[in-house]
């Protein structure tokens, strides 16, 4: 009889460390809150997406409207095979609160460290929110890269609110 009883208390000993644990975090518990998919779930989401514009584009002919995923101008620019590591894009996309001269150099320099523009690259910032029973996903360029020149979103509010969702 002397072993059911101790195992039980120990049982219940660990479920009622396990429960004030995860009641003083939350709900959250170690091996579930360093994983996004646990911690985040449901949260608005930023990434960087790029696009290259052909390279005939005329820079002032394009629109600097919020669009859909599906209404993205130019091609995919292909950030990996470059050697671009596509967080360090979102980070600087997403995290970005103003954009000074410093940042706007650090983020060209990622596409033309140790080569050339051949034509514009265009660096959207994507923003997904949970709406109901689906999400919506809203991109809004941030920068135009061409080969001689860099321009930024011509509002203020694009430029300098990296967290606000597009208006």
């Amino acid at each position: 009889m002397q072993f059911p009883s101790r195992a039980l208390r120990v049982v219940g000993g660990i479920l009622v460390a396990y429960a004030l644990l995860v009641a003083t975090h939350l709900g959250e518990f170690w091996p579930f809150s360093i994983y996004p998919m646990f911690s985040q779930a449901g949260n608005p989401w930023t990434r960087a997406v790029v696009r290259k514009l052909p390279s005939q584009a005329d820079p002032d002919t394009l629109s600097w409207d919020a669009v859909s995923l599906q209404d993205l101008p130019g091609t995919s620019y292909p950030v990996a095979p470059k050697g671009i590591n596509q967080n360090d894009v979102a980070n600087y996309v997403s995290k970005t609160d103003r954009w000074t001269d410093e940042r706007v150099q650090g983020l060209r320099s990622l596409f033309t460290k140790g080569r050339t523009l051949s034509s514009p690259l265009f660096v959207f910032r994507v923003r997904g929110t949970l709406e109901t029973d689906s999400v919506a996903v809203t991109a809004t360029p941030v920068l135009l890269f061409a080969p001689d020149t860099t321009r930024l979103h011509p509002s203020s509010t694009a430029r300098t609110v990296a967290s606000a969702p597009p208006s």
